[in-house]
């Protein structure tokens, strides 16, 4: 073998071991982003509509997985508002959808340093917790929701109905609204969970 064939062969076997690397790297690069992405947002993991006695309430159970940024956004003393939004539609071959119901919830999460609490309100009701991870917790679980009064629902059709929570970056102060728009980390909303009623 002549020292031109061994130098080729060489080099071809390196470009080659170094390309295998990089695609290893790039592999491992990948799933660790897609890990990272998929550890942090928000998913429905259970949604049910039932009769109360007034009407018709919404239960839920939501995964919520904060980032780093917005947990630390929050000990830094900014408020973070998430709103669940609820709606029933009945559909109609002649023309767009009727929506009899459509609802939305806000919940905002603060923290007091003096106190050391955290503090998860819906309007004038809230609660106090000494750690972040039972705030979200409590978050996740969505009981007795009133949505809707008796007549909403009439008995002689089917209807679609829709649920979904995320963070309402448009109540968050200015300079983190602009960081809203240019960071994916305050990017926390789940996907419509959609199922089909018949009363």
């Amino acid at each position: 073998m002549s020292l031109a064939s061994y130098i080729s062969r060489f080099l071809r076997a390196a470009l080659g071991v170094s390309r295998r690397a990089r695609w290893g790297w790039l592999g491992l690069a990948l799933a660790a982003s897609i890990a990272s992405a998929q550890g942090e947002g928000i998913s429905v993991r259970s949604a049910t509509l039932g009769p109360d006695e007034d009407g018709w309430h919404v239960d839920a159970q939501f995964d919520i997985q904060f980032s780093p940024r917005l947990e630390e956004a929050v000990n830094r003393g900014v408020p973070l508002y998430f709103v669940v939004e609820f709606e029933l539609a009945r559909p109609r071959w002649y023309w767009f959808d009727e929506k009899p119901v459509e609802v939305t919830q806000t919940y905002k999460i603060s923290y007091t340093p003096l106190l050391r609490q955290y503090r998860l309100s819906v309007g004038n009701v809230y609660q106090n917790f000494t750690r972040f991870e039972e705030v979200t917790r409590v978050l996740s679980r969505l009981r007795g929701w009133h949505v809707a009064d008796r007549g909403a629902i009439k008995k002689d059709g089917t209807y679609q109905a829709g649920v979904r929570m995320r963070l309402d970056t448009g109540q968050l102060p200015k300079p983190f609204q602009l960081n809203a728009i240019a960071s994916r980390d305050w990017t926390l909303a789940s996907d419509w969970h959609r199922w089909t009623i018949v009363p």
